[in-house]
This record gives C-alpha cells, structure tokens and sequence, in this order.
C-alpha cells in the first residue's frame, strides 16, 4: 500500500454515548452529572478542545431525554436503536456518518472522564506523524481514546459486534498500532458503578 500523506485537515470525533448504565441503576450514561452538567457534554468538550472537528454523538438509551437536556449545539447527534446490544453497534453507527474523504477518526467513550484534551491533541500529532493506528496508552497499558486512520475503517464497523468496540481491530493489527503515553496528563478508569460516580463526583 502507497505511503498517504499527512492528514491537513481536522480529524472527526466519535462520541460512544448510547449506554444505559446497567451497573449504575439504570440511569443513562450521558446524563451522569459531572462538574455541574451532563456527562455528554463533558466528553463533546473534550475533543473539541483536543482539536477535533466536527463532533459526531451516538446515543441511545433515553435518547429524548438526553436530547432535551443536554447542550449538543454543533453535534452530529445519531441515534443507535440497538445500544442495548453493545457498544458495538454504536461505533458502526458513528463510522457510517463519518465525512467522506476525512483522514481518520478519534473514538471516544463517554464514561472515561478523566480523558483531557491534551491526551486527545497527543493522538492527533500522532496521527499527523503518520500513525493509521493509535491508542492513548496508560503506563504502557492500551485505553482510550482510540485513532482509527481510514484505511482500517471498514475493518472497524466489520468487526465492531457486543462490547468488543475497536478490540478485534486493534488485535489484528497490534504491529501497526502506535501507543501513545498519556497516563501523565490523563486517568483511564472508566465510570461504570455507584463506587465509580461518588469518587469522581468527589474529585
């Protein structure tokens, strides 16, 4: 395959924000509270300020509700009928309205608060290095975000089925795949239980 050129243009970000919270009571992931405000609107900041652009935001559980609290102005806001399956079908839902002709795509989840923008800018130098791989990695342990080039995308929403997500992707091409340190500028635990939210919420 041809060497690509360096992206010029803005990367797209993918917002995973379908889940229910199965763990947490059932209350809707993006609607967490989080430093005053729903836990999506927290995530769309993030990779914004990390250089991102535009944003698309996959939702599904209490889909309305999050539409009439959350401020997603400037989103692309797509609807994910089947979350209740896995993140999955939220992430093939997110590669198909990607923008024709973009480099890539940053994916990220909206229950890993502790990603900053600065380990979202860290990626995207990566990928204008020339990584078609990457993931944010946490004292040499993979985690999230994940930068996925466009020449593995259809490989993605192939292989993206139940929880997995990116996994089988990044298995498959574990030789390409370039691991970007960003455990001291970022927390990689995910919120996922009441334990997880009272310790977040307390800072």
């Amino acid at each position: 395959m041809a060497e690509l050129p360096p992206p010029t243009s803005p990367v797209p970000a993918l917002v995973l924000a379908a889940g229910g919270g199965r763990r947490l009571g059932g209350r809707p992931k993006a609607l967490l509270p989080f430093q005053g405000r729903p836990l999506v609107e927290h995530a769309v900041e993030v990779v914004r300020e990390g250089g991102c652009d535009p944003v698309l935001v996959v939702l599904g559980a209490a889909r309305d509700q999050v539409l009439a609290t959350a401020e997603l102005a400037g989103c692309t806001v797509l609807a994910n009928p089947d979350w209740a399956e896995g993140m999955g079908g939220s992430l093939r839902t997110g590669l198909a309205a990607l923008p024709a002709g973009c480099s890539g795509v940053l994916v990220s989840l909206v229950d890993t608060p502790g990603v900053t923008p600065a380990a979202v800018a860290r990626l995207l130098a990566a990928h204008r290095a020339g990584a078609t791989l990457a993931a944010a990695g946490y004292r040499g342990r993979r985690g999230h975000p994940v930068l996925i080039g466009a020449e593995h995308l259809a490989e993605a929403a192939e292989t993206a089925r139940g929880d997995a997500g990116a996994r089988a992707l990044l298995t498959n091409h574990q030789a390409e795949l370039r691991l970007v340190e960003c455990g001291d500028i970022a927390v990689p635990d995910d919120l996922d239980t009441p334990a997880d939210l009272a310790r977040w919420s307390a800072g």
